[in-house]
């Protein structure tokens, strides 16, 4: 994949108006073998006096750990944010796959960061935590054997919705193009590339990752017709217009869902369509130009910390992969926001969002614009 491929991209989404809040490559090669996370621990290294540059979501991490993190090894963290995957891959694009340590990017740019040159492989000796990884997060199949990257959190997108404002539970992704009276125009979508076609192809009975030009064309005139019934494509806002009433209905990254539910925990309910969903999982990328790979190491293990994880968690609401972390989780918290109990077997039964590939992505992001115009 090319340079040049992102800066295509990144026009169409720039044209689109696709810069939204967040969130496979042709097998021909073989995977590079994962370091044997039996194997020794690397001897330490020290750190203290480093910088480590992140660049992450807004409000994904607490600001707690990051401090906690300085304190504990005396690296001095610089913390970025960006807005979606697009965009931290328009700022790698520009500065040819330098200026971070550590990226926070969905599965799929693990795939194109790889496809780069740009992730390196990871050293399991120098992250002893990753043992800590629930057994399904090692066989991703964006990244089987977590080579370049390691699992941060994980989910999965379905159907969020007010109790009280619905004539009976959603169970079908053919909610948003069938729509009934009381939901006409009191429903949202998302509108980043990779969900907003989603709904569409599952209800078609096609794949999440499908690049069948056919396939797309068929679930963007889907998609069309189901915009006449929306309210907006709602990536940020979607759970307050639930909790106001504005909405009733919204497609919903499960974390995203449970924000609305804190907000109006008696009314506020998610499901998976019957029709099944994706299992999306951001991921933690150590850059191949970093100079200072020991830091970004420390910094992977102290997150897979069951306690700091733990934080994670609870703040984010969103699963990590890291049973001990999930353990540790406050069993009230789970109780109060149910979708923090959906196992991996659970996830694992929804698709695994994996790259599109240049020709594929392309496909998409030139249907997205098409919907949205």
């Amino acid at each position: 994949m090319s340079d040049r491929f992102f800066v295509r991209l990144l026009a169409i989404v720039a044209v689109a108006g696709l810069v939204l809040a967040a969130c496979g490559s042709d097998d021909g090669g073989e995977t590079p073998p994962a370091a044997d996370d039996g194997a020794d621990a690397a001897e330490p290294v020290d750190i203290s006096g480093t910088t480590l540059t992140v660049s992450n979501w807004d409000a994904y991490m607490p600001k707690s750990v990051i401090k906690d993190f300085e304190e504990e090894t005396g690296v001095t963290v610089e913390y970025a944010i960006h807005t979606t995957n697009e965009d931290i891959m328009g700022k790698l694009t520009g500065a040819n796959g330098t200026g971070f340590d550590l990226v926070f990017v969905s599965g799929p740019f693990v795939q194109a960061l790889t496809n780069l040159g740009w992730a390196a492989e990871i050293d399991h000796s120098q992250i002893p935590n990753i043992a800590n990884l629930d057994a399904e997060a090692t066989e991703l199949p964006f990244d089987p054997g977590n080579v370049h990257s390691v699992p941060y959190t994980w989910g999965t997108t379905g159907i969020c919705y007010r109790s009280d404002l619905v004539s009976e539970t959603p169970s079908s992704w053919e909610v948003f193009n069938q729509a009934p009276a009381d939901l006409q125009d009191k429903m949202t979508m998302l509108g980043t590339d990779r969900w907003l076609l989603q709904p569409a192809l599952l209800s078609l009975g096609y794949s999440v990752n499908t690049t069948d030009a056919a396939q797309i064309d068929e679930a963007k005139q889907w998609t069309i017709a189901a915009k006449e019934n929306l309210l907006a494509f709602d990536d940020t806002t979607f759970y307050s217009k639930l909790v106001s009433g504005e909405a009733s209905l919204v497609q919903a990254w499960d974390g995203w869902c449970e924000y609305g539910r804190a907000e109006d925990p008696k009314n506020i309910e998610f499901v998976i369509p019957d029709e099944g969903s994706d299992l999306w999982s951001d991921t933690m990328v150590v850059l191949e130009s970093s100079e200072n790979k020991a830091a970004a190491y420390a910094f992977i293990d102290y997150i897979l910390r069951p306690e700091v994880g733990k934080q994670v968690v609870e703040f984010t609401l969103y699963k990590m992969p890291n049973a001990e972390v999930m353990a540790a989780v406050d069993p009230a918290i789970v109780k109060d926001f149910p979708t923090l109990a959906i196992s991996p077997a659970e996830l694992f039964e929804q698709e695994t969002q994996t790259d599109l590939g240049e020709d594929g992505t392309i496909l998409w992001a030139e249907a997205a614009t098409e919907i949205k115009a």
